[in-house]
């Protein structure tokens, strides 16, 4: 059994045959997906296909991206959405200064309030970070003093520091196509090193980040074998225990989301 910890499933890419990559991702030992919200405006399409699919969760959250087009966004409304049935977690939120979409000050306004959601529903919070670990290890450190909650580093590329700063702070970290990229060798030594073994799991962010031997093609979550086999590699784990570790730590954060 395999867990996509990230997908999404809702865009454009997937209009035209959703039932087929859902099957194939099924077929391919993928027994749980967790389709994520990047725009509070994309809640309702998002949510429609978690409830349309017994083995598919949501979150509720805006991605850095999208803090400008939201920028009073509140802990109460975040929390309000995720009483819905099928909401596993919080986000994606978090800060991107490589694309800078969005004014940082608004980005922080937004994961602040994202973080007290999962704060106060005790749902996983799903983090995007990129070229901003000082920023982001700061804020993760100050918020956890205010009190806990769980943080999972979605698709982690970001530096050792950083990781082992989240790892103090109990974050689990998420796994991508990146790691089976030729020039990924950073990427791939900070899970080795610095990321736990029972605080890891695996995702394909698909359609985007196709693993080794897709790249080039539309990524989909029966890719996900690819990711999990060289996650393994990495751990010095074989397949079935790249699979039981990394579904046993899904688990473990989405205590919400049934096991088969």
């Amino acid at each position: 059994m395999l867990v996509d910890s990230h997908v999404n499933l809702h865009g454009e890419q997937f209009a035209d045959d959703l039932d087929e990559v859902i099957s194939r991702a099924r077929a391919a030992g993928v027994k749980r997906m967790l389709t994520i919200c990047c725009q509070l405006s994309d809640f309702p399409v998002v949510s429609v296909i978690a409830e349309r699919h017994d083995d598919i969760w949501c979150t509720i959250g805006a991605h850095p991206h999208h803090a400008k087009d939201r920028p009073d966004i509140t802990a109460e409304e975040l929390v309000e959405i995720a009483q819905h049935p099928r909401v596993a977690g919080i986000g994606e939120t978090g800060l991107d200064l490589h694309y800078g979409y969005s004014p940082i000050e608004q980005q922080v306004q937004s994961f602040r309030a994202h973080v007290e959601a999962a704060r106060r529903t005790g749902l996983p919070l799903i983090i995007h970070t990129r070229e901003a670990d000082d920023l982001m290890g700061d804020i993760l450190e100050e918020e956890m003093g205010k009190g806990a909650f769980r943080p999972l580093m979605h698709c982690y590329t970001s530096g050792p520091e950083l990781a082992r700063r989240a790892a103090k702070l109990g974050a689990y970290f998420a796994a991508s196509g990146i790691i089976t990229f030729k020039k990924a060798d950073d990427v791939r030594a900070v899970f080795k090193d610095i990321v736990p073994d029972d605080r890891v799991i695996v995702e394909t962010d698909c359609p985007y980040l196709a693993p080794v031997p897709h790249r080039g093609k539309r990524c989909e979550p029966s890719f996900l074998p690819a990711v999990a086999a060289k996650l393994g590699e990495i751990k010095g784990w074989d397949e079935t225990e790249a699979a039981q570790k990394t579904s046993d730590a899904f688990f473990q954060l989405f205590d919400t989301v049934s096991r088969p």
